[in-house]
């Protein structure tokens, strides 16, 4: 705890000594005292509670459309491993595909309302956790496999009994890394094609040319999406004692 808070200072010492030293303009950075009071006011006010909320509702709802795709897509490359001929090319290909590149086609087809931002994250969220419930599915040691063949279970019997329980740790470590993702394409998206959200508010500061409200909005995403990671990291601790940790925690 010493060591992070220490580096944060460091950072915090370095920007004020910059801005106390006049190497850039306050207008391009403004200093630490001008973004905290900026801060406190738009939390007095209430702006950034409600843009908060509206961003995270929007990841919730396309990160659990992209959970449930990715599990049964993956499911069924775990039972019938043919049926991945007919989608993993798919797959591999719209993986390489920003999901921001989408985002004129979407709002040609969608419009500009919820329907686009919610595909976004669906597209950017995805692919984490389908690799990794996939890994997960086909990863299970063969050996547990036959002692379900000793006790006769059926195929979906193995399934849920033997290879779902092992590839728990996989899948919740795709779901924290699709948390993360999806929080990166909101943003994305919220700039380009909303009139609410975090991502909106740091596009609006930046054209009423106030740095320091842009400053709030990427501290105020950092802060979010760390504790969302933090709290997802703590639920996985506890499931699977700690074997889904990513190795940076």
């Amino acid at each position: 705890m010493i060591p992070a808070a220490a580096g944060i200072l460091a950072v915090f010492a370095i920007w004020y000594g910059i801005c106390e030293a006049g190497l850039f303009n306050a207008y391009v950075l403004p200093p630490p005292a001008k973004v905290f009071g900026s801060f406190l006011d738009m939390c007095r006010r209430g702006e950034l509670a409600g843009d908060i909320g509206i961003s995270m509702l929007r990841v919730l709802k396309g990160f659990s459309i992209a959970f449930v795709l990715a599990f049964i897509l993956g499911m069924l490359r775990a039972v019938i491993p043919v049926s991945g001929a007919y989608f993993e090319y798919l797959v591999q290909f719209f993986r390489n595909v920003p999901p921001l590149s989408m985002i004129p086609l979407l709002i040609l087809w969608c419009g500009i309302g919820e329907t686009t931002k919610v595909v976004i994250i669906v597209l950017a969220s995805f692919f984490p956790m389908y690799l990794n419930i996939v890994k997960g599915f086909t990863g299970c040691d063969p050996k547990l496999l036959e002692v379900g063949d000793m006790f006769g279970y059926s195929r979906a019997e193995k399934f849920w009994k033997i290879v779902l329980p092992y590839a728990s740790a996989d899948i919740l470590v795709g779901m924290r890394i699709g948390l993360g993702y999806s929080w990166r394409a909101i943003i994305g998206a919220e700039m380009v094609a909303a009139s609410t959200g975090l991502g909106h508010l740091i596009l609006f500061a930046q054209q009423m040319s106030r740095t320091d409200k842009v400053i709030v909005g990427i501290l105020v995403i950092g802060l979010v999406g760390y504790a969302t990671d933090r709290i997802f990291g703590l639920v996985i601790g506890k499931l699977v004692k700690g074997n889904g940790n990513h190795g940076w925690d």
